[in-house]
């Protein structure tokens, strides 16, 4: 059985609220599970201690017995430091195209001669 630690949602509409279960990863996202191991609510600010509980002595439990994390539990699991950081995948999607790099070229030319030019009158003064 291929076993995943994934993210089950629940909670009304615009309203989102996860658990975090293991489960078969043939199952479907908020079907059937082996078990609960912890909740996330993603409405709730970054810093408090309420957005993610996790029974880590559980989780670890299934990680020994081969369960896979997903990407987002992989990334919590990181952040409460049981797991070491994972090199991931950037891809240069984020980076702008060949007209808005040619626009920051000459913002920057731009600003290169602008900030010149003071330099050269003060120089001249003296």
């Amino acid at each position: 059985m291929a076993m995943k630690i994934r993210l089950a949602r629940g909670g009304s509409k615009k309203r989102p609220f996860y658990r975090i279960v293991a489960a078969d990863s043939r199952m479907p996202r908020d079907g059937r599970f082996i078990e609960k191991l912890g909740t996330y609510n993603p409405l709730l600010p970054k810093d408090s201690e309420e957005r993610v509980k996790m029974n880590m002595e559980r989780i670890q439990y299934w990680l020994d017995q081969g369960a896979q994390p997903t990407d987002r539990i992989a990334r919590m699991l990181e952040a409460a430091g049981t797991r070491e950081k994972a090199e991931r995948n950037n891809p240069n999607k984020g980076t702008p195209g060949k007209k808005a790099q040619e626009r920051a070229e000459e913002k920057a030319a731009k600003a290169a001669e602008a900030a010149a030019a003071p330099a050269e009158e003060a120089a001249a003064e003296e």
